[in-house]
Order: C-alpha cells, then sequence, then structure tokens
C-alpha cells in the first residue's frame, strides 16, 4: 500500500468513527429526557468504543468495535406529578450531562473536520506528484 492510500485510508476510518460518534451524542440529547426506553428503564447513554485496526504494512486507523450502553445509575429527579413517578415521587431519568454531550460534540466535529483536512492534503499531493509526472 502507498503512502498516500494509507494516509487516505487512515483518515477515512477517522471520519467514520466520528461519525458514530456524533451520531451517538445526537441520540443522547435528543433522550435526555426519555424515561422509558425499549427495556421499560430510562434512556441509557451512548458511548461508541474505539479500537485501533490493522489496515496492513504497518499502517493502523480507528474502527467502532460497539456502541456501548452506560451502566451508571440513572439520576432520581423529584416529579409526583410525572406519569413515570414511583410511590415516593421520583421519576428514573437519564444519567445524561448535557454540558459533557455538548464538549463530546465540539470534539468530535474538529476531529471529523481535521480528518477532512488531512484527506484534502493527501489528494492535492497525489494531484501534484501527477502533474509532476506529466511535466
Amino acid at each position: 500500500m502507498s503512502t498516500l492510500f494509507g494516509a487516505l485510508q487512515v483518515s477515512a476510518s477517522g471520519l467514520s468513527a466520528q461519525r458514530t460518534r456524533l451520531d451517538a451524542t445526537a441520540s443522547n440529547i435528543a433522550n435526555i429526557q426519555t424515561t422509558r426506553g425499549p427495556d421499560g428503564g430510562p434512556f441509557r447513554r451512548l458511548d461508541p468504543v474505539f479500537s485501533s485496526v490493522n489496515m496492513g504494512e504497518g499502517v493502523s486507523g480507528v474502527a467502532v468495535t460497539e456502541v456501548a450502553q452506560d451502566q451508571a445509575d440513572p439520576r432520581l429527579v423529584y416529579d409526583p406529578g410525572h406519569p413515570d413517578a414511583n410511590d415516593e415521587g421520583y421519576v428514573a431519568m437519564p444519567n445524561i450531562n448535557l454540558v459533557e454531550e455538548m464538549v463530546n460534540m465540539v470534539t468530535a466535529q474538529r476531529a471529523y473536520d481535521a480528518n477532512a483536512s488531512a484527506i484534502d492534503v493527501a489528494k492535492k499531493m497525489a494531484r501534484s506528484a501527477i502533474a509532476i509526472g506529466e511535466g
């Protein structure tokens, strides 16, 4: 594998991983008030798990091996009028911190942009190499 194609593969794997991270973050934010998920309890925060993958010839990229559900205890909020309140008036809410999710979104977007820029640079280098070869 040439160095150019290796760089493109690494950056493409980063784009894919950060897209998954953005999707998980968007889901977390969208479900910050969801008290009843598929299992009957509050929504559980999604967290992508990244790992290094061998792309051949000593080149490593990144892959999402799973999107894990956070197993932290839900937040208990006192709201006796809520339909999901327990006998003491507390509602089990997702354990999602909006500030943390916004930080995740910004860092994932910046990492995505950096990988997109790396792909653009690699494409420009390829064009320059072709122009040199033709000249």
